[in-house]
Parts: structure tokens; C-alpha cells; sequence
């Protein structure tokens, strides 16, 4: 299921400021539709995660706003036990929904990839 559905009906414009403005908007529509795809293709992956999938869930729908997160900063925002963070990453990790963005053991760094590189696009 996801967030929402988005119709339009825009005309064939010709002036150019329009014109722009209506780019802008099907950019940002497309936009939208992926990330609407990738958030309902990595709950679904999750779902098979069993006891900790709630835990899960909490930290992939924080990472749908903050993408670049570390687990301490993270753990205090929602307000869950380090370890329990910690280990919803891990499996993140393990499904390929976010990777670690730097080689140190302690006060590591998640980034959300493939939302960062949607976002990303055309910039």
C-alpha cells in the first residue's frame, strides 16, 4: 500500500515559464512514484523478519526522512534502546536497504542509497 495516488491532467503549454513549471511537476511526480516503489518494495522485504520487524519498520520509516543516520543519534530520536537500533540496521544491512558509509568500528554511518540516489537524480 502506498502513501498516496496522484493524478493530473496538465495541457500541452507553450509559454515557457508554464512550460517549466509543468516539467518541474512531472519530475516531481516521477519522483514520488519511486519513491513510493522502494518504500513498498523494502516493507514488503521486511516483513519476513519475524520478532524484530516492528523494531525494523520504526528505523526504515525514520530512515524514509533521515537518510544518513548513525545508530546513537538515531536510537535517542526514537527512543529506543542502542542495541535494539543497532540491530534493525543490521538487518537493513543484510537486505541491502542501507550500507555503511565509512570503514570505523565505532560511531558508524548508515546511508539510504538507493533514496539518496532517487533523490539525487537529474541534480
Amino acid at each position: 500500500m502506498g502513501y498516496f495516488t496522484l493524478t493530473f491532467k496538465i495541457p500541452i503549454v507553450q509559454d515557457n515559464n508554464k512550460r517549466a513549471v509543468y516539467e518541474s511537476s512531472e519530475d516531481a511526480i516521477e519522483t514520488i512514484r519511486e519513491l513510493e516503489k522502494l518504500h513498498d518494495k523494502n516493507f514488503k522485504a521486511i516483513e519476513k523478519i519475524g520478532r524484530a520487524s516492528k523494531t525494523v519498520r520504526r528505523v526504515l520509516k525514520y530512515i524514509e526522512s533521515n537518510p544518513i543516520i548513525d545508530i546513537k543519534k538515531t536510537s535517542g530520536e526514537l527512543e529506543i534502546s542502542y542495541n535494539a537500533v543497532s540491530n534493525a540496521v543490521n538487518h537493513l544491512v543484510e537486505f541491502g536497504i542501507l550500507s555503511q558509509t565509512d570503514s570505523v568500528k565505532r560511531n558508524r554511518v548508515f546511508s539510504y542509497e538507493e533514496y539518496l540516489k532517487i533523490m539525487r537524480k537529474d541534480t
